[in-house]
């Protein structure tokens, strides 16, 4: 399902322009986003995992969504990868990209927000700047920002991609933590640090900070 709900919002999310005159939104006439909550019995919000390739992000991301399906919540996770072979399938690498990259993530993001869904997000997004370019779309009250800390030893151990294997040997360019910067969270909403605890216990206490948020009392 989630599959063709991308497919249709590829269609249907352009890149930044404004707002034709002719366009006349009508959010105000639609059904609420608490209305959608009260059916769903639970809060929606965006949880934002950032940290370097390799650090766990996709793996706590699919874990976590498995725990909160197994105790009656409705999530859907948004990874890099399924999204660049999807909605983002036309866009690149180069800085101007990597912010349309984000800024249709977090759009999309927004309506999965407003449909009272749960969106676990799974994205390096290196930078302070590009992450405030999603809580500011999103909303600073809904964005959690979730930092997946390893260091970047471990990450290259695990290397799952081959990835940094390349950036290395000069094949890959602008690879975040060997040629571009990664700026940690300076105040995440939460830290977990994969290379200290298995991915239980990462999702363990993922829940711990993220159940009280999400029931609707």
């Amino acid at each position: 399902m989630a599959h063709f709900i991308l497919k249709f919002l590829y269609l249907c999310v352009p890149k930044m322009e404004t707002t034709p005159e002719h366009i006349h939104p009508i959010f105000d006439q639609l059904l609420q986003r608490a209305d959608k909550e009260k059916l769903l019995r639970q809060r929606s919000k965006v949880i934002w995992m950032t940290g370097l390739s390799g650090s766990g992000k996709s793996t706590v991301a699919k874990g976590l969504e498995s725990a909160l399906h197994e105790r009656g919540f409705l999530a859907q996770v948004l990874d890099g990868d399924n999204i660049r072979t999807g909605i983002n399938n036309n866009l690149g690498f180069s800085e101007e990209d990597r912010l349309e990259n984000i800024r249709r993530i977090a759009e999309v993001s927004k309506l999965f927000l407003n449909c009272g869904i749960i969106t676990i997000n799974s994205f390096v997004s290196p930078t302070i700047a590009i992450r405030e370019t999603a809580k500011n779309i999103i909303g600073a009250d809904d964005f959690l920002e979730v930092y997946i800390n390893a260091s970047l030893e471990v990450c290259e151990q695990r290397d799952v991609k081959g990835l940094y294997a390349k950036a290395r040997k000069g094949e890959i360019k602008d690879f975040t933590g060997i040629d571009a910067p990664f700026e940690a969270p300076i105040q995440p909403h939460a830290e977990i640090r994969t290379d200290q605890q298995p991915v239980e216990g990462s999702v363990e206490q993922l829940l711990k900070y993220l159940l009280p948020i999400i029931e609707l009392k």
